[in-house]
């Protein structure tokens, strides 16, 4: 039966074949052409492109982002998993709904609902903000704000199904012989997600590094202070400064690189701890 199931060879051969045709033309490609494109004038011209001040302080403020991000995430969306898969209560299909929000709504009305709140002028938050002092569109805590909200549900989603399978067994057992809440959770339920963990961790750092829409809207584009790599990038090519747009592209490829590689050996390593959490997305 299971041999009269299986496919031939040659359609198996022609799907891998197109399988790594699609993968090479809208991946690899591209990916090389960029390269191409930003030592296409030499190293030194790729050099200077990436020390020009503007694009140290746009890789600097995206490591900022990134720094910041990657930590609250991790830890209110592990808060969030654990209250998901632990609890039940009133609302909690509704608050599954919206955890997914930022994947179903486009990163540019996320920045405009950001706009909306914020903004000094007719904001909801105006008075208080101007009362305080506080400046948060075209400035760092806008930015952050922004990629917070696109990236939240990465670590939650990771670690929701990997908690529900494993179960609460083991985290009751320990309560039972005496141990706090806060003893449970490092010697018993961190140590049976922290691959989950981690590799939702990956994912948010990609797509921090990488966030435009959203970031786009709320940063104001002012050179030096609010740009991101992205934002950079956008700018360089619209000016047809086509070798430092290109240089700055590279660098952001070279960072989505390491997050690959990174996820690559996690998923080697760790395959069958995260095998469970893939199955049940």
């Amino acid at each position: 039966m299971h041999d009269a199931l299986r496919e031939p060879r040659w359609l198996r051969l022609a799907l891998i074949a197109l399988a790594v045709l699609i993968l090479v033309g809208l991946v690899v490609l591209p990916l090389l052409m960029v390269l191409a494109a930003a030592f296409g004038d030499g190293f030194r011209a790729w050099w200077s492109a990436l020390v020009e001040p503007d694009a140290v302080a746009a890789l600097k403020l995206t490591l900022f982002t990134a720094a910041v991000v990657i930590p609250v995430n991790a830890v209110f969306g592990t808060l969030m998993a654990w209250a998901m898969a632990r609890f039940e209560f009133t609302g909690k299909r509704v608050l599954l709904t919206l955890i997914d929000l930022p994947f179903a709504v486009s990163p540019v009305v996320a920045g405009l609902c950001l706009v909306l709140l914020f903004s000094t002028t007719h904001g909801w938050f105006a008075s208080l903000l101007e009362h305080f002092d506080i400046k948060i569109l075209f400035a760092r805590p806008g930015i952050v704000l922004a990629t917070l909200f696109i990236t939240f549900p990465f670590v939650v989603r990771e670690l929701i199904p990997l908690m529900e399978q494993q179960g609460s067994d083991e985290e009751l057992a320990a309560r039972s012989l005496g141990a706090g809440a806060w003893t449970m959770f490092r010697r018993v339920t961190l140590p049976n997600i922290k691959w989950g963990l981690l590799y939702g961790v990956l994912l948010c750092s990609a797509r921090a590094m990488g966030e435009f829409g959203a970031v786009s809207v709320v940063s104001g584009h002012i050179r030096g202070l609010t740009n991101t790599l992205p934002l950079h990038i956008e700018i360089l090519y619209n000016e047809f400064n086509g070798t430092a747009a290109f240089a700055a592209a590279s660098l952001l490829s070279g960072l989505a690189l390491v997050t690959l590689l990174a996820k690559f050996w996690l998923e080697s390593s760790h395959g069958d701890a995260l095998a469970s959490t893939h199955r049940r997305h």
